[in-house]
């Protein structure tokens, strides 16, 4: 069956973020994003849902992929903060990510799931999910919803690009904190950052109930 062309599906009151607005340093950022609305533009139409699970990886964090230095894989996370770095984990599944320090340092903040608002009926086709909960829950899903790519990898989060990041006035949300997901090195940093009691946010409920004071970083 010939896929019909994607709908433009935006109807909120966005306002785009400049890369001005969002704070300096990897934790401060992980926080800030947590709530705000990310944008996803292509040929085909627009994509919106509401960020409401990060991570962040500091500089200086054994489990960043900038611990190594810089190389063709990870360039992105050098970058000035508020740029794309995009990944392949386990083979399959591609991670969205932000670059969060400034230009020469490397860290990033991990988008881990969003609430879908609009463009809804196109993540459903994308993913083969009717669940709405299910279709941007976790960093994988959330890609594949979003059609996150390498082409998308080092390009700045911006009003006029493929992916931005807008404030639509919501009240701010209640954020949680617990350790990361998924990772064994400093597996015990609460640097995780979630809507408390959201349904579209991933892993377990073990963590999600925990409500733990955000611990300090450097950056």
């Amino acid at each position: 069956m010939r896929q019909q062309p994607l709908r433009n599906t935006v109807s909120l009151p966005l306002r785009p973020l400049a890369r001005g607005e969002l704070p300096r340093g990897t934790i401060a950022l992980a926080k800030f994003l947590v709530g705000k609305v990310l944008v996803r533009e292509d040929e085909n139409g627009v994509l919106t849902g509401r960020i409401v699970e990060t991570e962040a990886y500091p500089p200086g964090d054994d489990a960043c992929h900038a611990r190594s230095g810089r190389t063709a894989r990870n360039a992105s996370l050098f970058l000035a903060h508020g740029h794309v770095y995009v990944y392949r984990a386990y083979g399959t599944a591609m991670m969205l990510n932000m670059s969060s320090e400034e230009e020469g340092i490397g860290a990033g903040v991990l988008i881990r799931a969003a609430e879908p608002l609009t463009g809804i009926d196109v993540m459903r086709q994308r993913r083969g999910v009717e669940d709405v909960h299910r279709l941007a829950k976790g960093p994988g899903c959330l890609a594949q919803a979003f059609d996150i790519g390498f082409g998308l990898d080092g390009s700045a989060y911006g009003a006029g690009n493929a992916l931005w990041l807008a404030d639509d006035g919501a009240k701010a949300p209640r954020i949680g904190c617990s350790v990361r997901i998924g990772i064994t090195r400093n597996a015990d940093k609460p640097w995780r950052f979630f809507v408390r009691g959201s349904r579209f946010v991933s892993g377990p409920a073990k963590l999600n109930g925990q409500v733990r004071r955000p611990a300090q970083a450097r950056g």
